[in-house]
């Protein structure tokens, strides 16, 4: 019997349009962008200037704190300028602009396609380089993986569960990877464990991509503790408290508690692959797979995208936008980020990037909520969807704080299965971004 989390969830239809497409190598932009702010935490701090030449993989920006990450150029060129793009949150952030000329790499960088299996890197060395290559979660958190990976001193971890569930609708670039680079992926694993002594790690896969867990299966019988866990499809169980609960049963008690509190790290399959491109070829982190979809899309694809790529770029690849669009998001339908245009660049957490059809994306009237209990029973931190958005709308943010708005994964469950169609989602991003705001304000002050 497949495996699952216990509370909540959805069943959305997947859409895998690209699930059969070998990723292609997307062309290098003629000029490439570079947002300070691609992970979670301080933005990048510029360490290039106007004029200045880089290669693939120069170090344009150094973190900004302890929770922050270091950015690469990913093309070779000269730095235009440091000025502003709009980006996938509609705002406008700070960025490097570099006009490309060639592709010129780093020489430390081994751009040869031998997979390097041993690691002779000692732990620290191991998160050193991870460091140093900005990695981050590429599974839309963009969380600083050197900083997961040093959990605090109280946290005894004892296993490492790797996401390769993507079950987010049509995306599909984690599934093309794990059947493309099954090897680098389980020595990326391995060479994680390594870092942190683990002796135990499972890499969970949904049941719609068995082609990916037979693969793995049969090659990880070369790599000692390492288990790959078929999942029964069920949305949102790509998000770490769900995996965590499907594949070993273990439930992550409210915040502040993380993962490591029940002795789990959790990490994305791109996050995986980059780490072991970081370790055993000295690579940052430049490039990634983003699929470009959509049920009108004339060529569906999986491209490997230079980041700073603009997505008009990736369209026309496609064939470019159909005409019956009414929505370019970034992401999936679900927790993807509707765009005000395709000029926005990838950048690390850019995952996929959807034309869903007018007649998917424009919403039905509203009606007045039916006290169904619907959205509670789809809702997989156990909330109360409804309310929230109630008291959203009432502006009564202490109520809101109480009802533990601030657990909220923002996964969209409860908007999808609300028979009235109220935006409910809606309704709770604006009331968290609201309270996180207050608590923020609040903490500041003591």
């Amino acid at each position: 019997m497949l495996k699952t989390f216990k509370i909540g969830g959805v069943h959305p239809e997947d859409n895998k349009l690209t699930r059969a497409v070998r990723t292609e190598i997307a062309e290098l932009p003629k000029q490439a962008v570079f947002p300070l702010s691609q992970h979670i935490g301080a933005p990048a701090v510029p360490c290039v200037q106007k004029g200045d030449v880089v290669k693939v993989g120069t170090v344009i920006a150094k973190a900004g704190g302890f929770v922050s990450a270091d950015i690469h150029s990913s093309v070779s060129g000269k730095v235009a300028k440091i000025d502003t793009v709009v980006d996938a949150s509609g705002y406008r952030k700070p960025a490097i602009f570099i006009d490309v000329e060639g592709d010129e790499w780093e020489e430390s960088i081994d751009r040869s396609d031998s997979i390097v299996r041993e690691c002779s890197l000692a732990p620290q060395e191991i998160i050193e380089r991870i460091k140093n290559s900005g990695v981050v979660g590429m599974g839309g958190a963009c969380f600083p993986t050197h900083v997961k990976m040093m959990p605090p001193k109280d946290c005894k971890l004892d296993c490492l569960i790797v996401n390769g569930v993507e079950c987010e609708p049509f995306l599909t670039a984690d599934h093309r990877l794990m059947l493309e680079h099954p090897d680098e992926v389980l020595i990326g694993v391995s060479i994680i464990m390594k870092a942190l002594s683990l002796e135990k790690a499972y890499i969970g896969i949904e049941e719609n991509k068995m082609d990916a867990v037979e693969l793995l299966r049969g090659k990880a019988g070369d790599y000692p503790g390492v288990e790959i866990v078929p999942l029964k499809m069920k949305y949102p169980q790509g998000g770490e408290k769900q995996l965590i609960d499907a594949v070993v049963g273990r439930q992550v008690p409210a915040p502040p508690a993380i993962p490591a509190n029940v002795g789990a790290l959790v990490q994305n399959v791109g996050t995986v692959f980059a780490i072991y491109e970081a370790v055993q070829k000295n690579k940052p982190l430049i490039e990634r797979i983003v699929t470009v979809t959509g049920k009108s899309v004339k060529k569906p694809a999986n491209l490997v995208v230079r980041m700073g790529t603009p997505i008009s770029q990736l369209i026309d690849y496609v064939g470019g936008m159909p005409e019956d669009t009414g929505k370019l998001i970034s992401g999936g339908p679900m927790m993807g980020r509707p765009l005000m245009n395709a000029d926005v660049p990838v950048v690390k957490g850019t995952s996929g990037v959807l034309m869903l059809p007018r007649e998917d994306a424009v919403r039905a009237e509203e009606r007045p909520c039916i006290r169904c209990g619907k959205c509670v029973s789809a809702c997989p931190m156990g909330l109360e969807p409804y309310l929230l958005a109630t008291l959203g709308e009432q502006a009564d943010w202490e109520r809101a704080e109480k009802e533990d708005i601030m657990i909220c994964i923002e996964c969209g469950c409860c908007q999808s299965t609300c028979p009235s169609r109220r935006p409910l989602l809606d309704w709770v991003r604006l009331t968290k971004t609201t309270v996180g705001g207050i608590i923020r304000s609040r903490n500041a002050k003591k």
